[in-house]
């Protein structure tokens, strides 16, 4: 048996932080100004349960099983996962676009799901939710999508309420947690207020002026860092990272990250700002951190620089713990047309080290008129297969398998690849 006091965690540890954790028998509801910004919140909790090997329900009434499924990725591949689809006979109308997914399987799907064939009646689907609850083991954690789907297919608010009223202290009783999502305008002040008045912790999420944030409305018996006052953020995918960090009292230096990522791909200030679209001018403030760049224009120049938009929101201080790399990421390299070589990126480009690891590979016969990178210092290149030229100055000079090619301040004028297979080589550049 739980006791309601276990902290457990919302898989966001910022959030964590601000909000004192979750208790079990908690009820979470989340206003989404957007109707888009729950999910993140929604899919880390259901990670760190996972991680927990903790069951989760999640009740679909908004998107289809299949749509879900997508949306989760890898997090559908769960024995832990039940899926109670509300969707298909009810937004979905039982369309055979949607039936159809049934026809698949079920006994090779690695989560449970259950299909209400009658949601637009409450009592079943609260009859549905109970049932998959009493065939689970410790706290299970739910998942509403969302009250708002609930009130399109139930005809009003009072329905929702009365459903939400009786459910919440059930959910608590039965030492759960739950999160809650509602739309925050299709829903009127005083549904609202009901709604805030039963949950335990109440979050709201909205965007203003380019930028997402968090509102803690709520705590119940706990006393959070900060109530009532919005909280900038970002997310890639699951990442969820504060503007200002919790304890720490300054703010992430975004520009700075992005000044360093830059410069140790040897990437103009001019040339990023082309390939982003704005003018070298914003690429420099945002550098300086006179200014933040909007959520679109951050996950451009993560684009552009090929790294997640969460390499320039975290702290580094736990790079150097990391050992093992999952292959390798494409690049494109200067301006050489992709038949004529071929990069990538050994380590990944936020990495903090002395030096930068790289395949290259140029194909047979194939000639480039420069050097591959510009990079002001030293490189290494150490010759898998195949065998090349390069001229420095008026030499020439010739390597093959097992021959190291070092160069300093001085580039290769071209390289060719003289035999007849692809020519293949470790390249280091040195960052110091």
């Amino acid at each position: 048996m739980f006791k309601k006091k276990d902290r457990v965690s919302s898989g966001v540890n910022q959030l964590d932080q601000q909000l004192g954790g979750l208790f079990i028998g908690d009820n979470v509801i989340w206003y989404d100004d957007a109707g888009s910004l729950a999910s993140t919140f929604s899919f880390s909790f259901i990670k760190e349960s996972q991680k927990r090997n903790r069951p989760l329900i999640y009740i679909t009434f908004d998107r289809s099983p299949k749509k879900l499924i997508e949306d989760l990725g890898p997090m559908a591949e769960s024995q832990y996962l039940t899926i109670l689809d509300c969707f298909t006979h009810g937004k979905g109308d039982g369309s055979e676009v949607f039936s159809k997914f049934y026809e698949k399987d079920g006994a090779h799907w690695p989560f449970q799901i259950v299909r209400v064939n009658d949601p637009d009646n409450p009592d079943v689907v609260s009859d549905s939710i109970y049932s998959l609850h009493a065939t689970m083991k410790g706290d299970v954690r739910f998942v509403f999508e969302s009250l708002t789907g609930m009130q399109d297919l139930w005809g009003g608010e009072d329905a929702i309420l009365r459903f939400y009223s009786r459910a919440c202290p059930r959910l608590y009783e039965l030492e759960t947690i739950a999160y809650w999502i509602m739309e925050k305008r299709a829903h009127s002040e005083r549904v609202r207020a009901s709604i805030n008045q039963i949950a335990q912790v109440a979050i709201e999420l909205s965007i203003n002026r380019g930028k997402s944030a968090l509102t803690i409305r709520k705590a119940d018996k706990r006393k959070p860092d900060v109530l009532n006052s919005p909280l900038i953020y970002w997310n890639d995918g699951t990442d969820v990272v504060f503007e200002m960090e919790s304890g720490k009292g300054g703010t992430i230096d975004i520009g700075g990250r992005v000044k360093e990522i830059r410069k140790r791909q040897a990437m103009p200030q001019k040339e990023m700002a082309a390939l982003v679209g704005v003018t070298p001018s914003t690429i420099s403030q945002i550098e300086s951190g006179t200014i933040y760049p909007s959520i679109p224009a951050l996950f451009k120049i993560a684009q552009v620089l090929q790294v997640p938009a969460a390499a320039f929101l975290k702290e580094q201080a736990g790079s150097a713990d990391r050992v093992v790399f999952s292959g390798g990421t494409p690049i494109g390299l200067a301006d050489f047309p992709k038949q004529d070589i071929i990069g990538y990126r050994l380590c990944p480009p936020d990495f903090e080290t002395d030096a930068d690891p790289y395949l290259i590979e140029i194909p047979a016969g194939k000639k480039l008129q420069a050097h591959f990178f510009i990079h002001k210092g030293e490189e290494l290149g150490y010759v898998l297969s195949g065998s090349l030229e390069l001229k420095i100055g008026n030499r020439v000079h010739r390597a093959g398998i097992g021959d190291v090619v070092y160069l300093t301040t001085t580039l290769p004028s071209y390289w060719k690849n003289t035999g007849n297979e692809t020519a293949r080589m470790l390249w280091v550049k040195i960052m110091k």
